[in-house]
């Protein structure tokens, strides 16, 4: 049976490099890629491009995937990081042995579900998206990726195909 994997985006002004690059990653891997949000269809990224929410991510379950993936952009900073919902369902994915993972302010949504606390883990490097670490109780440290068995975060475009070469090799 094929590795699965849910790429939930911000309902507008997702980080294009940081969809698609690891989209690309899991997909010539393989891996079957859904995008969800938190509305279905057309959504904008930071720099017009355009990518289709084919669920909406509370619609799912998150015991589906293999592996579930908070992507960034200056939308996930509005939309995501105080969303309950999501939070809730990153820790029921999590509990249910589903890998969790966030690239750039997605990496600040998994951090505020406290599921990080007294590790580390990456993000944007700039001071709101460290802020909320720290004030998460989680160490900031600066590198492309930081891999956990249950956990992966990523900094941002710039390390986004290297996000993607990390959730596949954890699905592997």
């Amino acid at each position: 049976m094929s590795k699965k994997a849910l790429l939930i985006i911000p309902p507008e002004r997702f980080n294009e490099d940081e969809l698609f690059q690891p989209k690309a990653e899991l997909e010539s891997n393989g891996i079957d890629v859904t995008i969800a949000s938190t509305k279905t269809g057309e959504i904008i990224g930071d720099y017009e491009g355009k990518a289709t929410a084919e669920v909406i991510f509370s619609d799912v379950s998150a015991s589906d995937y293999d592996v579930v993936s908070v992507i960034g952009g200056s939308g996930t900073n509005d939309h995501l990081w105080e969303n309950q919902e999501l939070q809730d369902y990153l820790k029921q994915a999590y509990i249910n042995k589903v890998l969790v993972t966030g690239i750039c302010a997605g990496a600040v949504t998994v951090a505020k579900t406290g599921l990080l606390t007294g590790r580390e883990a990456t993000c944007y490097p700039v001071d709101i998206q460290k802020d909320q670490l720290k004030a998460n109780k989680v160490t900031y440290v600066e590198k492309h990726v930081v891999f956990h068995d249950d956990i992966i975060t990523g900094d941002g475009p710039d390390g986004a195909k290297e996000f993607g070469e990390a959730l596949v090799k954890a699905l592997s």
